[in-house]
């Protein structure tokens, strides 16, 4: 049995946070505006390029002061130099987590196993940097000497969601000649949909797979593979067409991929933070490897603020503690990311795998059942869209929703009054999340639109809106590499701030593992090289019973 360790529950910085949650349960946020006039200015943050007001938050200073209070009892001081510095801090596999290396400029050093790897890096960032050349000038071209015009990357997870955040996220710097299209649903509409108005003799594909054996990664890499040997490709003609990102450089030589065409993976990056490595070729291709750089330079900036910053002024720390608040002191179960950009609709899927693959976890790191609620469900859309659907829910439903809204001040299509119809929007829906109207107020607001008393006592209860619900507003001058970098390397650090408080390991993912291993045990029972036994339980095999009858397997 693991020993049993002191719960961050039973700490005096907690019972502190239990009392001030007590006392602020009669407290609307409109209150705290209307007592204090310096609010506003006084909770607004600004690091590598991005603006942060928290001011619309169930917050006071001295619950800031709390916070950070019991964020200095779990030492997190220590454990952000830890996971910068190259510690182990994935403890049950024994491993650092250093996606922040690969932000990192090359006149630094960071140690792994005595090796410094900003080394290996750095020549990885090089190799990318003479592959994206050669693919925009047309040296490195297909097996009939055109120009690449497409670019399709083959992954999940981590591998998919990074790069495509990134990549839809950058539309306004895409190099002219190349698109990007992704695959990673198992699903073959997903492969069938994506090639089929591509030409195989100008299209360039990328296999994103650390072990090279990711069942929906490698069956979709050989059908693509087939796609292009069934279109006049032949066999020793693949290695013209296909890249690979692989530790597993063993197998990908097997596929017909050449060794020069072979990219690293790390066990000291976990895929949901690998979009900085060689997993962001697409990325790369796409935008340029100038843009690339300046997607680094801005998760760079973030780590420096994150690595620096008074834990009140510190960005990263602030989100995280806030979420801390709401998750275990007012019982939210999720937070909603409303991005205000057609270009971020990506966004709160790839936060989905950031945080939840993270923090989903049920024992603490030293393998004791947590005794409090770990990550929340996060979830979301781009907004204006999400005010005539969810916003309802968060407006007048039952639950706390704390909420972040994501707006760049500037526009990269500015036509018409758009851009300032959308701040109004992302502003309004904010305010009335945390001013709300009052039964009063709808009533008197009835009353003056001429509707006679007892009509407007009956639907006025129906027109109020509570109010009080939480939010973040994240600003940025524009979206770009560089603040796109600075936001993504903001949630990155944000997920880690909250795992050292509920003393969780938030870099493996044993949950996932277990579906793999339970899917690699079913399929050869549903394509009939398996019939003998059992799944392990009567619904699973009768539901095996009724796929082979209906495919004939």
């Amino acid at each position: 049995m693991p020993e049993k360790t002191a719960s961050v529950t039973d700490t005096p910085e907690w019972q502190v946070l239990l009392r001030a949650r007590q006392g602020m349960a009669q407290t609307h946020m409109r209150d705290l505006f209307n007592r204090d006039p310096g609010r506003a200015q006084r909770y607004l943050l600004e690091a590598a390029g991005l603006t942060l007001d928290f001011s619309r938050n169930r917050l006071t200073d001295d619950i800031l002061r709390a916070l950070m209070n019991l964020a200095r009892s779990c030492n997190l001081d220590g454990r952000i130099t830890a996971l910068l510095e190259g510690a182990k801090v994935n403890r049950t596999e024994h491993r650092p987590a250093l996606h922040s290396a690969l932000r990192q400029p090359a006149t630094q050093a960071i140690e792994v196993d005595g090796t410094n790897i900003l080394v290996e890096i750095h020549q990885t960032l090089n190799r990318m940097e003479s592959l994206v050349e050669q693919v925009h000038d047309g040296r490195f071209t297909g097996h009939t000497g055109k120009r690449f015009t497409d670019v399709v990357s083959i992954g999940i997870g981590g591998s998919f969601l990074g790069p495509k955040l990134v990549v839809e996220a950058l539309r306004p710097y895409w190099h002219q000649s190349i698109n990007c299209h992704f695959i990673a649903n198992i699903d073959g509409t997903d492969i069938t949909e994506t090639l089929a108005p591509l030409n195989p003799d100008t299209t360039l594909f990328l296999v994103q797979s650390k072990s090279f054996r990711t069942q929906e990664t490698l069956e979709n890499s050989l059908l693509a593979r087939q796609w292009f040997l069934d279109h006049g490709g032949s066999e020793n003609k693949v290695a013209c067409h296909f890249l690979a990102v692989t530790a597993n450089a063993g197998e990908a030589i097997r596929f017909g991929i050449t060794p020069d065409n072979i990219f690293p993976m790390w066990d000291w990056v976990g895929g949901r933070y690998s979009l900085w490595s060689a997993i962001g070729l697409p990325i790369a291709i796409t935008l340029g490897m100038d843009h690339f750089r300046a997607l680094l330079a801005g998760a760079h900036q973030m780590d420096q603020h994150f690595r620096n910053a008074p834990f009140e002024q510190n960005m990263p720390v602030v989100m995280a503690m806030l979420s801390v608040w709401y998750n275990n002191f007012w019982g939210a179960q999720s937070h909603a990311v409303l991005p205000y950009d057609e270009y971020l609709k990506f966004l709160p899927e790839h936060l989905q795998q950031l945080d939840m693959e993270s923090n989903g976890k049920r024992v603490t790191a030293q393998g004791v059942a947590v005794s409090h609620d770990t990550g929340p469900v996060l979830w979301g859309g781009v907004g204006a869209n999400g005010q005539h659907a969810y916003h309802q829910l968060i407006h007048q439903g039952t639950r706390l929703v704390p909420a972040d809204f994501i707006m760049p001040l500037q526009s990269h299509n500015p036509v018409a009054r758009h851009h300032t119809s959308l701040f109004a929007n992302c502003l309004s829906q904010a305010r009335a999340m945390m001013t709300g109207k009052t039964e009063a107020e709808a009533f008197e607001e009835l009353l003056a639109s001429g509707m006679e008393a007892g009509a407007a006592r009956q639907l006025a209860p129906h027109r109020a809106i509570p109010g009080n619900q939480p939010c973040n507003i994240l600003m940025m001058p524009r979206l770009s590499p560089q603040t796109l970098g600075a936001l993504v390397a903001l949630y990155e650090h944000r997920t880690y701030v909250q795992s050292v408080i509920w003393n969780i390991d938030c870099f493996d993912q044993w949950g996932v593992e277990l579906g793999k291993q339970i899917g690699s045990e079913i399929l050869p029972m549903l394509s009939g090289d398996h019939t003998d036994g059992s799944a392990g339980d009567s619904a699973t095999d009768n539901l095996i019973r009724l796929f082979r009858s209906a495919t004939g397997a």
